[in-house]
């Protein structure tokens, strides 16, 4: 039931539920103060007819008033000549005899109360009974030893007055619940109108698309409402622009390859219809159409990993970081064999996916060869966790420094040589994923320089944690690595 009520609850409106609910709180206010006017005024009203009725009896119940009560002549200064009509008198004595004189056909009946002023036991006593279909007070007070005057009033005049306030507490009470649903409408109205206005504005912008920040006024709850979606506004806007920038660029390095590819298989269709290829350039333009097959098998497969929104969760376990190197090296010297590579290495485990390592350090190798002379030598050292990867190239100049890490990013001077600009984002990307950072500089022979840190133990986790030993580690490096080579080449 409360989740029903719940469901129809928030199905309202925010200014009907808030006029709901100030109709509500000031109805059970009304509610409250009504009803405890109505029993201090009743408790008032039969306090002072006590009061009226006890001081009467005791005036009544003298020696001389009670004498005239025998004779069956009823004082008037004793009941109160205007109330004559609807007084009723009687004399209790003990043991129980009742003298009754009245003006009215019948009884009240005594109860313990009565007798037990009698017997002395309470001094007054006073009771609401019916009789002849009314509600009657009766007081009795002690008239002598073992009597009690017993005194009788009808409520009927206290009645109608009590009804009469009851009718007007309540015709108050609905105005007043009234009057506050017209008031809390009128407040949730104005009180409302900033979110209004702001939803008006979401709405315009969920519906034109533009993400232009909302005007602010002042600084309550709705002005930080605002701010905050002016926030999320701002993001949506970056990783909007981001996300057109990726098309962009994807659409600008793919044309590329898929250019020069089509270009060669025309010369391959076109030479095998005349016949007037040689064998030589037959190779030669095969080996070209093999060569931007894997430039764009790898531009994909980097795209594929940069636009992934949540990463395809990685074998995580120990890794030692200089077998990773190793391995790295050796692929990268199959690819640059002009270059001479400087390995210093000591062991360093880290707690991360063994694959994406390798990858960002190959990224790192494979920019460093790039801008390598022949002959050169690229500097890789490892020590206390962080990689240093050094060229003996050009370097990397001042306003370049700050963007080396961007996707797509590339430099005048590297638009002519082979590459994406994804490489080194992805090195930015892996080594955030395992709490690290990378950094980019000028390196000690005055090349590029590139630092690549990882938290992590020069030790070895113990054998209770399931690893192996460091040449486990390797092995299985390199079988991860011709893993993906085989993949790659299905």
């Amino acid at each position: 039931m409360s989740n029903v009520w719940s469901g129809l609850h928030y199905r309202r409106s925010l200014a009907s539920r808030v006029t709901l609910l100030t109709t509500m709180a000031v109805g059970f206010a009304v509610s409250a103060v009504a009803f405890a006017a109505y029993a201090t005024v009743k408790a008032q009203a039969i306090g002072s007819l006590d009061e009226s009725m006890i001081a009467r009896a005791e005036q009544a119940a003298d020696a001389n008033s009670l004498n005239a009560l025998a004779r069956e002549q009823v004082p008037a200064w004793a009941l109160g000549a205007a109330n004559v009509n609807i007084i009723y008198i009687s004399v209790l004595t003990t043991p129980i005899t009742i003298y009754p004189f009245s003006n009215t056909e019948g009884t009240v009946g005594i109860s313990t109360r009565e007798v037990d002023v009698a017997k002395g036991k309470h001094e007054t006593s006073a009771r609401t009974v019916w009789w002849h279909g009314e509600r009657w007070r009766v007081v009795s007070v002690p008239a002598g030893e073992g009597q009690a005057l017993v005194l009788a009033q009808s409520m009927e005049s206290t009645d109608k007055m009590l009804d009469r306030l009851g009718l007007v507490m309540l015709l108050f009470g609905v105005a007043g619940m009234i009057a506050a649903g017209l008031a809390g409408w009128a407040v949730a109205r104005n009180g409302l109108r900033p979110v209004r206005r702001l939803t008006f504005v979401v709405e315009d912008i969920a519906r034109t698309q533009r993400l232009e920040p909302i005007p602010i006024e002042g600084s309550d709850e709705v002005a930080r409402l605002a701010s905050a979606f002016n926030e999320m506004l701002r993001a949506l806007a970056a990783s909007q622009h981001r996300q057109r920038q990726l098309v962009a660029d994807a659409g600008h390095e793919l044309r590329t390859p898929l250019t020069s590819l089509r270009t060669n298989l025309d010369l391959l269709v076109q030479a095998d219809a005349t016949a007037g290829l040689s064998p030589e350039s037959r190779a030669e333009l095969l080996d070209d159409v093999r060569a931007q097959i894997e430039e764009m098998t790898t531009l994909i497969g980097d795209l594929v990993e940069l636009a992934r929104d949540e990463p395809v969760a990685p074998t995580v376990e120990p890794v030692e970081l200089s077998a990773v190197i190793e391995q790295a090296v050796s692929r990268v010297r199959r690819r640059a064999p002009e270059v001479d590579f400087d390995v210093r290495t000591s062991p360093w485990w880290v707690t991360g996916d063994a694959d994406a390592l390798e990858r960002a350090v190959t990224n790192l190798l494979d920019n460093a060869a790039k801008w390598s002379p022949a002959g050169s030598t690229v500097a890789v050292h490892l020590e206390d966790g962080t990689l240093l990867v050094a060229d003996q190239g050009p370097g990397i100049a001042a306003a370049d420094l700050p963007h080396v890490f961007e996707r797509f990013y590339r430099s005048a001077e590297s638009r002519s040589m082979p590459g994406s600009g994804l490489g080194l984002s992805i090195v930015a990307s892996v080594a955030a994923r395992h709490g690290g950072v990378v950094r980019a500089g000028t390196g000690p022979d005055g090349g590029a320089g590139f630092w690549f840190s990882l938290p992590g133990h020069p030790a070895p986790p113990d054998a209770s944690t399931g690893t192996g030993t460091l040449g486990t580690t390797r092995s299985r490096v390199k079988e991860t690595s011709q893993d993906r080579s085989a993949r790659s080449k299905a």
